[in-house]
């Protein structure tokens, strides 16, 4: 097996365990990391205060570059982002539209030609793909679920929208049950990752609609825009703009990395109910009450470790 750079995680888990005196060997065996490279990353990274992750990271990074990697930053943190992400089952789109305001952007193609590399070179990343196929670039077909009434482009969307830096947007979709047995209707605040859901008993638009009025009229001024997916559930888009008072936009047909933080919720809820196993038109309310609050009191990185639950209500968990 080739050796495997140490990674973030594994990084941050060292800073732990050393500061708990654990030694080389305890770590190692704890992260499933030989001792010997446990002993060389605490004396290439350690100082008088200690072991730091984060410092350790940014050295890594500034070693990769000294040795000329090539421009596309995401060859620089490939195993340490992308191969795990895409083992945990994130679609190369998912991964570009939730870094794509970051410091490290990335498009999905680039993705897909790396995991592409990768299966040429016996490896097996493409087998975590939900298409294990790799797909082939589209070249002017259309659209065949047809254009909705009265569809906003989200190129009309305004750019404060894209940046995050404000709060009452919202990104829209549907997370079916297995064998179309019911769905998930799932409501994701940009800037706070804050989650809402309601099941309904299938697709239809007339149920879809009701749904999302139902879990965004209670916030008010929270609600400024919503920006969903193509599919005909949610044709009722102008009632929804009508009642909560929002801008309702689309994404592009087959640009499911524009809507990034509504796609990465929707990848955390399949942890709970996966797509082969899943009913929900027999979920309970309560079942989703706790699915909400797992998710929205999960604490995240790009929010200071703070969770979308404290940050959507002003530092106040959800009891």
């Amino acid at each position: 097996m080739d050796y495997q750079h140490l990674t973030q995680n594994q990084r941050y888990q060292i800073q732990i365990l050393f500061a708990e005196d654990f030694g080389p060997t305890a770590i190692g065996k704890r992260i499933g990391r030989h001792k010997s490279t446990i002993s060389r990353e605490l004396n290439r990274n350690s100082d008088e205060q200690g072991y730091r992750a984060a410092k350790a990271q940014n050295r890594y990074y500034l070693r990769l570059q000294a040795k000329g990697v090539e421009r596309q930053p995401w060859r620089l943190v490939w195993n340490e982002w992308a191969v795990p992400l895409i083992t945990e089952g994130w679609s190369p789109a998912q991964i570009s539209g939730v870094f794509a305001n970051s410091e490290y952007p990335v498009s999905h193609e680039w993705l897909y030609q790396r995991i592409l590399a990768d299966k040429r070179a016996g490896g097996t990343l493409y087998k975590h793909l939900r298409c294990q196929k790799l797909r082939k670039k589209r070249y002017g077909k259309p659209d065949r679920r047809g254009l909705l009434k009265n569809r906003v482009s989200i190129s009309e969307r305004p750019a404060e929208v894209e940046t995050r830096e404000e709060e009452g947007h919202w990104e829209a979709d549907l997370v079916m049950g297995s064998a179309h047995q019911g769905a998930l209707v799932t409501l994701v605040e940009r800037k706070t990752g804050f989650m809402k859901t309601l099941a309904v008993p299938n697709k239809e638009a007339k149920g879809v609609t009701k749904a999302v009025i139902r879990m965004l009229k209670p916030l008010g001024d929270k609600v400024k825009s919503i920006t969903f997916d193509n599919g005909k559930e949610f044709a009722g888009h102008e009632e929804i703009a009508k009642a909560l008072n929002a801008k309702c936009y689309f994404a592009d047909p087959y640009s499911s990395w524009q809507r990034g933080s509504n796609e990465n919720t929707n990848g955390l809820i399949r942890q709970y109910y996966p797509k082969k196993n899943s009913n929900f038109s027999k979920v309970t309310r309560k079942e989703i009450v706790n699915l909400e609050k797992r998710l929205n009191n999960r604490p995240r990185k790009r929010l200071g470790f703070r969770s979308p639950a404290q940050v959507f209500n002003e530092g106040q968990s959800l009891n």
